[in-house]
Protein backbone atom coordinates (compact mmCIF):
# COMPACT_ATOMS: atom_id res chain seq x y z
CA UNK A 1 0.00 0.00 0.00
CA UNK A 2 2.72 2.43 1.02
CA UNK A 3 4.83 1.46 -1.99
CA UNK A 4 1.85 2.17 -4.28
CA UNK A 5 1.40 5.63 -2.75
CA UNK A 6 5.11 6.37 -3.18
CA UNK A 7 5.03 5.26 -6.81
CA UNK A 8 1.91 7.32 -7.53
CA UNK A 9 3.50 10.37 -5.88
CA UNK A 10 6.68 9.90 -7.87
CA UNK A 11 4.73 9.57 -11.11
CA UNK A 12 2.73 12.75 -10.40
CA UNK A 13 5.90 14.61 -9.45
CA UNK A 14 7.65 13.36 -12.56
CA UNK A 15 4.77 14.44 -14.78
CA UNK A 16 4.75 17.84 -13.10
CA UNK A 17 8.47 18.28 -13.64
CA UNK A 18 8.14 17.22 -17.27
CA UNK A 19 5.28 19.66 -17.87
CA UNK A 20 7.29 22.41 -16.19
CA UNK A 21 10.26 21.76 -18.44
CA UNK A 22 8.05 21.71 -21.54
CA UNK A 23 6.35 24.99 -20.59
CA UNK A 24 9.72 26.56 -19.85
CA UNK A 25 11.08 25.56 -23.23
CA UNK A 26 7.89 26.79 -24.93
CA UNK A 27 8.15 30.13 -23.16
CA UNK A 28 11.74 30.50 -24.32
CA UNK A 29 10.76 29.57 -27.87
CA UNK A 30 7.66 31.76 -28.08
CA UNK A 31 8.84 34.68 -25.98
CA UNK A 32 8.32 38.07 -27.56
CA UNK A 33 10.36 40.97 -26.30
CA UNK A 34 8.14 43.82 -25.15
CA UNK A 35 9.18 47.26 -26.33
CA UNK A 36 9.63 49.29 -23.15
CA UNK A 37 8.53 52.47 -24.90
CA UNK A 38 5.41 50.76 -26.22
CA UNK A 39 4.51 49.54 -22.75
CA UNK A 40 5.09 53.01 -21.28
CA UNK A 41 2.97 54.65 -23.97
CA UNK A 42 0.16 52.15 -23.43
CA UNK A 43 0.28 53.01 -19.75
CA UNK A 44 -0.44 56.72 -20.37
CA UNK A 45 -3.10 56.22 -23.06
CA UNK A 46 -6.67 56.63 -21.72
CA UNK A 47 -7.67 53.03 -22.38
CA UNK A 48 -10.99 53.77 -24.10
CA UNK A 49 -10.10 51.60 -27.11
CA UNK A 50 -12.44 53.81 -29.16
CA UNK A 51 -10.50 53.55 -32.44
CA UNK A 52 -10.53 57.31 -32.91
CA UNK A 53 -6.78 57.21 -33.50
CA UNK A 54 -7.26 55.00 -36.55
CA UNK A 55 -5.70 51.93 -34.93
CA UNK A 56 -7.32 48.84 -33.36
CA UNK A 57 -7.50 50.06 -29.79
CA UNK A 58 -4.97 51.65 -27.48
CA UNK A 59 -2.46 48.79 -27.83
CA UNK A 60 -2.40 49.24 -31.61
CA UNK A 61 -1.92 52.98 -31.19
CA UNK A 62 0.90 52.48 -28.67
CA UNK A 63 2.66 50.06 -30.98
CA UNK A 64 2.43 52.44 -33.95
CA UNK A 65 3.74 55.40 -31.94
CA UNK A 66 6.62 53.37 -30.50
CA UNK A 67 7.62 52.30 -34.02
CA UNK A 68 7.48 55.88 -35.28
CA UNK A 69 4.54 55.09 -37.55
CA UNK A 70 2.16 57.44 -35.75
CA UNK A 71 2.48 60.88 -34.19
CA UNK A 72 2.81 61.34 -30.45
CA UNK A 73 -0.47 63.26 -30.68
CA UNK A 74 -2.27 60.37 -32.40
CA UNK A 75 -4.77 59.87 -29.56
CA UNK A 76 -7.64 62.38 -29.90
CA UNK A 77 -9.17 61.38 -26.58
CA UNK A 78 -6.06 62.03 -24.52
CA UNK A 79 -5.48 65.38 -26.16
CA UNK A 80 -2.55 67.62 -25.30
CA UNK A 81 -1.77 66.16 -21.83
CA UNK A 82 -1.37 62.62 -23.19
CA UNK A 83 0.57 63.88 -26.21
CA UNK A 84 2.98 65.66 -23.86
CA UNK A 85 3.47 62.51 -21.78
CA UNK A 86 4.09 60.37 -24.87
CA UNK A 87 6.51 62.94 -26.32
CA UNK A 88 8.54 62.69 -23.10
CA UNK A 89 8.66 58.90 -23.46
CA UNK A 90 9.68 59.16 -27.11
CA UNK A 91 12.10 62.01 -26.49
CA UNK A 92 10.54 64.33 -29.07
CA UNK A 93 8.62 67.60 -29.08
CA UNK A 94 4.85 67.24 -28.85
CA UNK A 95 4.13 70.39 -30.83
CA UNK A 96 0.90 72.32 -30.73
CA UNK A 97 -2.26 70.22 -30.63
CA UNK A 98 -5.40 72.28 -31.01
CA UNK A 99 -8.39 70.63 -29.40
CA UNK A 100 -11.25 69.79 -31.73
CA UNK A 101 -14.86 68.88 -31.05
CA UNK A 102 -17.70 67.44 -33.07
CA UNK A 103 -20.36 69.73 -34.54
CA UNK A 104 -23.69 68.71 -36.09
CA UNK A 105 -24.40 70.80 -39.18
CA UNK A 106 -28.17 70.87 -38.76
CA UNK A 107 -30.68 72.95 -36.86
CA UNK A 108 -33.71 71.29 -38.41
CA UNK A 109 -35.32 70.50 -35.10
CA UNK A 110 -39.00 69.79 -34.48
CA UNK A 111 -39.77 73.52 -34.45
CA UNK A 112 -37.90 74.38 -37.66
CA UNK A 113 -38.20 71.43 -40.02
CA UNK A 114 -41.26 70.13 -41.85
CA UNK A 115 -42.09 66.42 -41.89
CA UNK A 116 -43.51 64.32 -44.72
CA UNK A 117 -44.89 61.69 -42.38
CA UNK A 118 -44.56 60.24 -38.89
CA UNK A 119 -41.90 57.56 -38.73
CA UNK A 120 -42.74 54.47 -36.67
CA UNK A 121 -39.98 51.93 -36.24
CA UNK A 122 -36.55 51.31 -34.79
CA UNK A 123 -34.88 54.53 -33.67
CA UNK A 124 -31.69 54.16 -35.67
CA UNK A 125 -30.59 56.72 -38.25
CA UNK A 126 -29.15 54.11 -40.59
CA UNK A 127 -32.51 52.35 -40.78
CA UNK A 128 -34.47 55.61 -40.86
CA UNK A 129 -32.45 56.80 -43.85
CA UNK A 130 -33.71 53.75 -45.77
CA UNK A 131 -37.33 54.72 -45.20
CA UNK A 132 -39.29 56.28 -48.10
CA UNK A 133 -37.87 59.66 -49.09
CA UNK A 134 -34.72 59.12 -47.04
CA UNK A 135 -36.55 59.70 -43.77
CA UNK A 136 -39.58 61.45 -42.34
CA UNK A 137 -38.22 64.99 -42.73
CA UNK A 138 -38.86 66.90 -45.93
CA UNK A 139 -35.19 67.87 -45.95
CA UNK A 140 -33.22 64.85 -47.13
CA UNK A 141 -29.94 66.36 -45.87
CA UNK A 142 -30.90 66.95 -42.24
CA UNK A 143 -30.48 65.15 -38.94
CA UNK A 144 -32.82 62.17 -38.71
CA UNK A 145 -32.91 62.30 -34.92
CA UNK A 146 -32.64 58.53 -34.48
CA UNK A 147 -29.74 58.74 -32.07
CA UNK A 148 -27.24 56.41 -33.74
CA UNK A 149 -24.54 58.93 -32.82
CA UNK A 150 -25.71 58.91 -29.22
CA UNK A 151 -25.49 55.12 -29.03
CA UNK A 152 -21.81 55.00 -30.08
CA UNK A 153 -20.52 57.92 -27.99
CA UNK A 154 -18.56 56.59 -25.01
CA UNK A 155 -18.33 60.01 -23.40
CA UNK A 156 -22.01 61.04 -23.11
CA UNK A 157 -21.15 64.03 -25.29
CA UNK A 158 -24.03 63.96 -27.78
CA UNK A 159 -27.78 63.86 -27.26
CA UNK A 160 -30.96 64.27 -29.26
CA UNK A 161 -32.55 67.59 -28.33
CA UNK A 162 -35.90 68.45 -29.89
CA UNK A 163 -35.30 66.03 -32.76
CA UNK A 164 -31.70 66.99 -33.59
CA UNK A 165 -28.32 65.74 -32.33
CA UNK A 166 -26.48 68.32 -30.23
CA UNK A 167 -22.87 68.02 -29.02
CA UNK A 168 -21.68 68.99 -25.55
CA UNK A 169 -18.24 70.28 -26.51
CA UNK A 170 -16.99 70.11 -22.93
CA UNK A 171 -17.41 66.32 -22.96
CA UNK A 172 -16.50 65.64 -26.60
CA UNK A 173 -13.17 63.91 -27.19
CA UNK A 174 -13.31 64.00 -31.02
CA UNK A 175 -13.00 60.23 -31.28
CA UNK A 176 -14.92 60.30 -34.57
CA UNK A 177 -17.45 57.54 -33.90
CA UNK A 178 -20.46 59.85 -34.22
CA UNK A 179 -19.22 61.15 -37.57
CA UNK A 180 -18.61 57.65 -38.88
CA UNK A 181 -22.10 56.39 -38.08
CA UNK A 182 -24.11 59.40 -39.33
CA UNK A 183 -25.71 58.33 -42.65
CA UNK A 184 -26.17 61.94 -43.77
CA UNK A 185 -22.57 62.91 -42.94
CA UNK A 186 -23.65 65.88 -40.87
CA UNK A 187 -20.94 65.69 -38.23
CA UNK A 188 -17.41 66.94 -38.59
CA UNK A 189 -14.82 68.51 -36.31
CA UNK A 190 -14.15 72.14 -35.59
CA UNK A 191 -11.74 73.86 -33.19
CA UNK A 192 -12.88 73.94 -29.57
CA UNK A 193 -12.42 77.72 -29.69
CA UNK A 194 -14.72 78.14 -32.72
CA UNK A 195 -17.52 80.61 -32.07
CA UNK A 196 -19.50 80.30 -35.32
CA UNK A 197 -20.49 77.34 -37.48
CA UNK A 198 -23.02 76.77 -40.25
CA UNK A 199 -25.80 74.55 -38.90
CA UNK A 200 -27.00 73.31 -42.28
CA UNK A 201 -25.82 70.94 -45.00
CA UNK A 202 -28.71 71.23 -47.47
CA UNK A 203 -27.67 71.65 -51.08
CA UNK A 204 -31.16 72.53 -52.31
CA UNK A 205 -31.99 75.88 -53.84
CA UNK A 206 -33.07 78.60 -51.43
CA UNK A 207 -36.71 78.52 -52.53
CA UNK A 208 -36.91 74.80 -51.79
CA UNK A 209 -35.14 75.15 -48.44
CA UNK A 210 -37.63 77.85 -47.44
CA UNK A 211 -40.45 75.41 -48.07
CA UNK A 212 -39.28 72.89 -45.49
CA UNK A 213 -36.97 74.53 -42.93
CA UNK A 214 -37.11 77.79 -41.03
CA UNK A 215 -33.39 77.63 -40.21
CA UNK A 216 -31.87 76.27 -43.42
CA UNK A 217 -29.19 77.99 -45.48
CA UNK A 218 -30.71 79.58 -48.62
CA UNK A 219 -27.37 80.45 -50.23
CA UNK A 220 -28.16 84.17 -50.22
CA UNK A 221 -24.40 85.01 -49.96
CA UNK A 222 -25.08 87.70 -47.33
CA UNK A 223 -22.66 86.08 -44.86
CA UNK A 224 -20.04 85.69 -47.58
CA UNK A 225 -20.31 89.31 -48.66
CA UNK A 226 -20.19 90.69 -45.12
CA UNK A 227 -17.40 88.54 -43.64
CA UNK A 228 -14.47 90.93 -43.04
CA UNK A 229 -12.01 88.04 -42.84
CA UNK A 230 -13.09 86.39 -46.08
CA UNK A 231 -13.66 83.17 -44.13
CA UNK A 232 -17.03 82.23 -45.64
CA UNK A 233 -17.78 80.75 -49.03
CA UNK A 234 -21.02 79.51 -50.53
CA UNK A 235 -20.70 76.35 -52.59
CA UNK A 236 -23.40 73.90 -53.73
CA UNK A 237 -26.04 76.20 -52.24
CA UNK A 238 -24.69 76.09 -48.69
CA UNK A 239 -22.32 78.33 -46.75
CA UNK A 240 -19.20 77.06 -45.00
CA UNK A 241 -16.72 78.71 -42.68
CA UNK A 242 -12.95 78.36 -42.91
CA UNK A 243 -12.18 78.23 -39.20
CA UNK A 244 -8.52 79.06 -39.77
CA UNK A 245 -9.49 82.38 -41.33
CA UNK A 246 -12.43 83.14 -39.05
CA UNK A 247 -11.88 86.17 -36.80
CA UNK A 248 -14.84 85.29 -34.54
CA UNK A 249 -16.41 88.68 -35.10
CA UNK A 250 -19.97 87.33 -35.18
CA UNK A 251 -21.01 89.38 -38.23
CA UNK A 252 -22.19 86.27 -40.10
CA UNK A 253 -24.41 85.22 -37.19
CA UNK A 254 -25.97 88.67 -37.02
CA UNK A 255 -26.46 89.03 -40.78
CA UNK A 256 -27.85 85.57 -41.63
CA UNK A 257 -31.56 86.06 -42.37
CA UNK A 258 -32.40 82.42 -41.62
CA UNK A 259 -30.24 82.10 -38.50
CA UNK A 260 -28.55 79.13 -40.13
CA UNK A 261 -25.20 80.10 -38.61
CA UNK A 262 -24.92 79.08 -34.99
CA UNK A 263 -23.17 81.11 -32.32
CA UNK A 264 -21.26 78.59 -30.23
Amino acid sequence: MIIGIIIATAVVAGVGIAIGIILGLADMKLHVDVDEKEAAILEVLPGNNCGGCGYPGCSGCASAIAKGEAAVSQCPVGGAPVAAAISAIMGVEAGDMARKVAFVHCNGNCDNAEKKYDYVGVSDCRLMSQAPGGGAKTCSYGCLGGGSCVSVCQFDAIHIVNGVAVVDKEKCKACGKCADICPNHLIDFIPYEAQEAVACKSQDMGKIVNSYCKAGCIACHICEKNCPAGAITVDNNVASIDQEKCAHCGVCVAKCPKKAIAAL
